[in-house]
């Protein structure tokens, strides 16, 4: 199997949530300090980018365990898992921001909106500053993958940079306006860009622990693929699904066109490899059959 990130993107992680933290602290202060549910409904959002980031550098750590007798696929699944505790984490926190934002607006409170602006830009920068390092990541060098964990994380961050655009676009009308209810309002925005990060993270992690097929991969592709290799007669039982966002894996019952034993090796190395160089599939299990195997059929395995 594709070994998981390197050190590097561990240490971009150990950044981020540094940063991140120092973003939290600010805002709490300072949305104490303005009085403004926004600022704090952001501050809510950063605590979960912390959390985000924390169990995202934990599931790297955990993914790179050995394989044992009884994980005898590893631990490589925790990014998943991860990344889906990520997104549920999300939703919940827009269900409090809902609850707080229509109370305010009920009964609007004083924010000091000059205060306000010079703390969300200053989150701003930091989130940029954040996103710019995890986004790295995806492209720093030829041995690091795109995964679903380093995913979710990132939606935190860029979810919460937009949130820190709404705060300051709410500053600068209430210093200018006066207009308290712009806060509340902006804190619902806050709320629904959470639920649309939340979704971007919980769909793909959902469809990985439902073992669907991989979205980069076309299902009927791989079998037409299959089928045209030298001394393949059929191809059946095709699965391909994820073991996490860039381990595939595939089984499926290979029918030989020629009824030739010592052709199985021969035709099972050309099938491995081919859906190893089209497809980036390195993990495959393949039955090898004189016949397709019905459901009252005895088939030849070859391996």
């Amino acid at each position: 199997m594709i070994s998981h990130p390197s050190e590097s993107i561990e240490r971009r992680f150990l950044i981020s949530i540094a940063l991140t933290g120092f973003i939290l602290i600010a805002e709490v202060i300072g949305g104490w300090w303005t009085g403004s549910l926004a600022l704090l409904s952001d501050a809510a959002h950063v605590f979960l980018d912390i959390f985000a980031l924390v169990i995202s550098y934990s599931a790297l750590r955990l993914s790179a365990f050995p394989s044992d007798d009884r994980h005898t696929y590893g631990f490589h699944r925790l990014e998943v898992f991860a990344a889906f505790a990520n997104g549920i984490t999300l939703l919940l926190v827009s269900v409090g921001i809902f609850w707080e934002a229509y109370h305010r607006i009920l009964a609007p409170e004083p924010v000091l909106g000059p205060e306000l602006l010079l703390i969300a830009i200053l989150g701003l920068m930091v989130n940029l500053i954040v996103a710019v390092v995890l986004g790295s990541s995806h492209h720093h060098d030829e041995h690091e993958h795109k995964d679903a964990n380093v995913e979710s994380a990132l939606f935190h961050v860029l979810g919460d940079a937009l949130s820190s655009v709404g705060v300051i676009i709410v500053a600068v009308i209430i210093w200018r306006t006066g207009w308290m209810l712009a806060d509340p309002l902006a804190s619902i925005l806050i709320g629904l860009i959470i639920i649309a990060s939340s979704w971007k993270v919980i769909r793909p992690s959902a469809h990985i622990m439902m073992e669907g097929t991989p979205a980069c991969l076309n299902l009927k592709d791989v079998e037409e693929n299959m089928r045209r290799s030298p001394g393949v007669a059929e191809v059946h039982d095709l699965h391909v699904w994820n073991l996490c966002s860039h381990h595939a894996i595939l089984s499926a019952h290979v029918v030989l066109a020629d009824q030739n034993p010592t052709q199985f090796q021969e035709v099972m190395d050309e099938l491995k490899r081919r859906l190893k160089e089209d497809f980036g599939i390195e993990h495959t299990t393949l039955q090898m059959e004189f016949k397709c195997c019905e459901k009252d059929s005895v088939c030849t395995n070859g391996g």
